[in-house]
């Protein structure tokens, strides 16, 4: 019914000879859908992480599911995709997924090929170590001349290495379970990314067995925005005030300590100040 309403909607806009642009964006809306495919990670333990039967867990995941819900969409009828921070844009701009809940940090140079709701929670960057090298990497400037994970389209080695100058030593990887696993193989330094995404990581490893300390060193505020097309203004406030509900009646709250307060991370409980949607 929601979709018929919406084509009804736009095909008067069209009758009355305002632009077909506006019609269109109005068509496609988020707001108009009976099922949503939402975009997430599948390698970051706490936010996003694919199970073995197929399936995703985690922050992200469950934020994404709740935004679904208030938008009028049955759990049911919610698909998760796997995205990463290399093809993020491309598959909201290629509609391979309606929205992305993945660690998605708002960024001017992102703001110019997809938009943002949100933000839904605002992260901060800082150091992930083994245990044992914890007296020596207390800080950003530790970090120079030493062995850094990069993730290929994630910020955070430039945020070190460009923004703060810091001559890190980038080591590539997939994602950040790759990272993970070099760091406690011993083929890295140190992991330096939001630190919702380093406690995922740090509580993970202890399960294993490997202890890992964040340096408790934040240097960036990292706001986790939602993913959505360009143009799509009216689904964008959408999920703005399916946010701003989840805050106000404790979903928000629940969640964060559902997944962070047994690492030990302290976290905002308050709703962001929202980016806007234009």
């Amino acid at each position: 019914m929601r979709r018929m309403a919406a084509l009804l909607a736009a095909a008067a806009v069209f009758g009355t000879g305002t632009a077909c642009g506006i019609a269109d964006a109005g068509e496609n809306s988020v707001t108009g859908k009976d099922a949503l495919v939402i975009g997430v990670n599948a390698d970051q333990p706490g936010l996003g992480e694919r199970r073995g039967d197929g399936s995703y867990q985690g922050f992200d995941v469950d934020i994404a599911t709740e935004i679904a819900v208030r938008l009028g969409v049955a759990r049911a009828d919610v698909t998760f995709k796997k995205v990463t921070s290399a093809t993020r844009e491309k598959m909201i701009q290629d509609g391979d997924v309606d929205l992305v809940v993945a660690s998605y940090s708002v960024t001017p140079e992102r703001k110019v090929k997809v938009a943002f709701a949100g933000p839904y929670y605002v992260a901060h960057q800082d150091i992930l170590v083994r245990q044992s090298d914890a007296g020596k990497i207390r800080g950003i400037d530790d970090l120079k001349g030493r062995r850094l994970c990069e993730v290929p389209g994630s910020v955070s080695f430039p945020r070190v290495h460009d923004e703060q100058g810091v001559a890190a030593l980038p080591v590539e990887a997939d994602g950040y379970a790759g990272c993970l696993t070099d760091l406690t193989d011993g083929a890295l330094d140190a992991v330096s990314t939001d630190d919702l995404i380093l406690a995922g990581l740090a509580a993970k490893a202890s399960g294993s067995g490997r202890r890992l300390t964040i340096v408790n060193a934040p240097f960036t505020d990292e706001p986790y925005g939602v993913g959505i097309r360009k143009g799509d203004v009216e689904g964008c406030e959408a999920v703005n005030k399916a946010i701003t509900e989840m805050y106000q009646d404790g979903a928000a709250q629940r969640l964060l300590g559902k997944w962070f307060r047994p690492a030990g991370l302290k976290v905002a409980t308050t709703v962001p100040q929202f980016e806007g949607c234009v």
